[in-house]
Formats: C-alpha cells, structure tokens, sequence
C-alpha cells in the first residue's frame, strides 16, 4: 500500500503519483466529470475524475458516496493554477471506501453549540476546530519549553484525594473501597509537598474538578489546570515574574507559527504582550472602576467580572495591554495559605491574572511557616486536625515558595476570541453532560 501524502504538503511535491486520505467534504457529480473535495487533519484537495461513457464501478461509488465518508484514493498530482483550491489537483485513479459515512449529518454550520457538541467527533471535523487543538498543542509545548529550560521538574499528581485540596465546597465524592475519596480540585497540597521535598520549581499540566453547578461560558465541572510552584521566592512578584515570562513565551511560539492561521480563521491578531505586565492592587482597581462609574456590587471585598471587566478595559486604554495582574487580596477572601502582608494582616501577597477582561489565574507567595499557618486555618474556621497530612507537609522545613494555577481553556478561548470554553475543550464537562 502506497504511503499517504498529507495534502499540505502535495503542493511542494512535482506532479505524478500520490496517494491521499481523508474525509469527503463535497463531491459534485456532473454528466462527464466527477469532483471530489477531500479534506484531512491538514487542509484539503480537489480530486477529479473523467467520467467513462456507461459508468464503471468507480464512478458508481462515487456518485454513492455519502459526504463524510473516508477514502484513500491514489491518483496523479497535477500542478493547475486555474484551480482555485491550492492550485492543484489529484486525478483519481483508484479510490476506496474505508468508512462510509451515513448520508444525512445530524448537524449543520448553524447548529446549535449543545447538539454540535453531542456530535462532538462531527463538529472537530471543522477546520478552525482542528486548529483550535493545533494552538493548544503549540502553546502547551511552549510552557513546558520554558519551564524545562529552565530546571523545573514536571510532576503528576494524584486525582484521587482522602481529603479536599481546596474547601469543602464544590466538591465530587467518590466511593473508594470501603471510605469516600474526592477528585481533587486542585494540585495545590502536592504542589506545596514537592517544595518540602526540596525539587525546588515544579509544574504540572493536568485534569481538575469542581462540583460547580455554574453553567456560564466559562465553567466547567472538569478542566485542564496550568499549575507551576516555585521555591525561595522573595514575594509573590517572583511568581508574577515567571508567569508573564511563560505567557510571553507560549503566545510567541502560538503567534509565530498559527499567526496568519488564526487571522483567518478567527479574525483575531495574536498580540505578544509587552513585559512586564501592569500591576494593580485591587483595593486602587476598585477605585478605578468605580471613578469610571461602576461600583462593584458585592458584599465582600473581591471583585465581581463585570469590574475585571472594566478594569481591564481602563488598562488596554491606559497601557494598551490585554494583561493586568490585580494584587493583593484581602486575606477574608484568600485561602488560609496564602501569606499575609507582614504590616498588614488584612492583605495577602496574592494576585488575580486577567487576560481580555476575564481572570484566567490565581497566583500568591504560600504561608510556609506552620504555626501561622494553623492559626491562619483556625482564624478560617477550618478543622486543623482535619488538615492534619496536609500541615505535615510543613512540619519538618519548607522554603519560602509560591505558585499559580491557570485554566488551560480560558486562556484559549479568550486568546481565539470565542464564546465559550466549550468550543475549545476536547470533550466538554458540565452540570448536565456527561457524554460522549
């Protein structure tokens, strides 16, 4: 069997045999000539075929032939500039049917988001889809080359946990023998435990879960976290400074080689975000915001979207830059292990990453001191026994460190411009989907 030429790659080749694979797109069937658009991971060809006087079994199948089906045809390459796909062609020789596809697709170019996605594998086919899953891969591989470059170890944490990572809220229980484990929400405990294990920075690229019954664009019950922890940090500004590094790194590589790809697709330039990025305490951002009109409605201290919102737009106008870290959070709506200001109690050295208008991150320096930390856990009013494996970690020496968690499909999709995680998770996860 002759070995499949990728159709991006057929116009680098001179003309003669070749043989391609992939899916039908489009097949018009006229009285003397039969064309075919074959579209595979890489793009798409125009394949043709003189039609015989009477037929033959090939142009019988392709008259047959339900769009979607796969085939391998092998044929001649010819060069044609009067062909407006590419500029080539493939004259068909012999073609093969190696998945027939049923002739009416249950979806269609206007179908709505939730059917498109209950025939997931069908709505990928799309090519902007396909890219979609080009950019991630591109940008995953940029973080790692940064992080490994760099000497940080790649760990793997456990999904399974005896207790929450993070607060009982929002939690999955799962039966486990004879107890009740918990998807973790987080790697955050096993992210601290290799500080005390001296590996020193650390990352992690893998599964979350969170028993979140939201059903907004951004939301989903099981994500992909970008997570990264570093030791012997000074404050959390050295977690700032590693995290727009890796951002820069990572849109260079996405811009350098789906730039032009992404324009024309998604109508969206892909801008390399000047360093560093600008910086704003939260309690200034509020201000900000609320100079500009809008008071943020919350009982609390944080902030709400629509003022991530507003305060994103102040920076784009101000800086011209679609990042802005918003730092120091109040210690009220920080977790117990964030580290406090040392002249301020109320404040913690954390921050909020915001990308286009929306946070996509939650940095901070850790408390590594175990007796602020248990008396930073009381003052929560969490059970200290109950972090008892947790609280281990810090019992017998941890450097001062911190770190970041970032959601992987948010930072594509407001990357791309889309509306919704849910056009650029694989196979999404919510409250009311479990399949395919």
């Amino acid at each position: 069997m002759s070995e499949r030429t990728l159709v991006q790659n057929l116009a680098a080749l001179e003309d003669g045999p070749v043989t391609v694979a992939g899916w039908v797109e489009t097949v018009r069937d006229q009285k003397k000539v039969q064309f075919l658009v074959l579209r595979d991971e890489s793009g798409a060809v125009q394949l043709v075929r003189p039609r015989p006087e009477g037929d033959d079994d090939t142009s019988r199948i392709i008259s047959g032939l339900a769009l979607g089906s796969f085939v391998r045809v092998d044929g001649e390459l010819k060069h044609d500039e009067r062909v407006k796909l590419g500029g080539i062609e493939v004259r068909i020789g012999a073609l093969e049917v190696t998945g027939a596809s049923l002739p009416e697709s249950p979806i269609a170019e206007d179908t709505s988001i939730d059917k498109r996605l209950d025939w997931r594998w069908l709505d990928l086919r799309r090519p902007e889809h396909n890219l979609i899953f080009r950019i991630q891969t591109t940008f995953e591989h940029a973080l790692r080359t940064y992080w490994v470059e760099r000497g940080f170890i790649e760990i793997h944490t456990p999904k399974l946990m005896a207790s929450p990572s993070e607060s009982r809220a929002e939690l999955f229980q799962v039966p486990y023998f004879e107890t009740t484990a918990y998807l973790a929400q987080s790697p955050q405990h096993f992210k601290q435990m290799a500080q005390s294990a001296g590996f020193g920075k650390i990352f992690e690229i893998g599964p979350a879960f969170r028993a979140d019954p939201s059903f907004t664009s951004r939301h989903a019950t099981e994500f992909v976290s970008i997570d990264a922890e570093i030791s012997w940090v000074d404050s959390h500004e050295d977690v700032m400074r590693m995290h727009e590094e890796l951002l820069v790194a990572a849109l260079t590589a996405v811009k350098d080689r789906h730039g032009d790809e992404i324009e024309k697709a998604f109508g969206v330039s892909v801008t390399v975000p000047a360093l560093p990025f600008p910086r704003i305490p939260l309690a200034e951002a509020k201000q900000i915001v609320a100079d500009r009109g809008y008071v943020v409605p919350r009982a609390d201290e944080d902030m709400d979207p629509e003022g991530e919102r507003r305060i994103a737009a102040y920076v784009k106008e101000t800086y011209g830059h679609e990042f802005v870290f918003l730092t120091d959070y109040a210690s009220s709506i920080r977790p117990f292990y964030h580290m406090r200001h040392a002249d301020d109690q109320g404040l913690t050295n954390s921050y909020d990453l915001i990308f286009n208008g929306v946070e996509i991150s939650t940095g901070a320096q850790r408390e590594h001191r175990i007796d602020v930390l248990e008396a930073q856990a009381r003052d929560m009013g969490l059970d200290v026994e109950e972090l008892g494996s947790y609280l281990d970690f810090f019992r017998y020496g941890v450097p001062p460190h911190g770190g970041f968690g970032m959601g992987l499909s948010r930072v594509i999709m407001l990357l791309l411009g889309l509306p919704s995680i849910r056009e650029v998770t694989y196979l999404f996860r919510g409250p009311n989907r479990l399949k395919p």
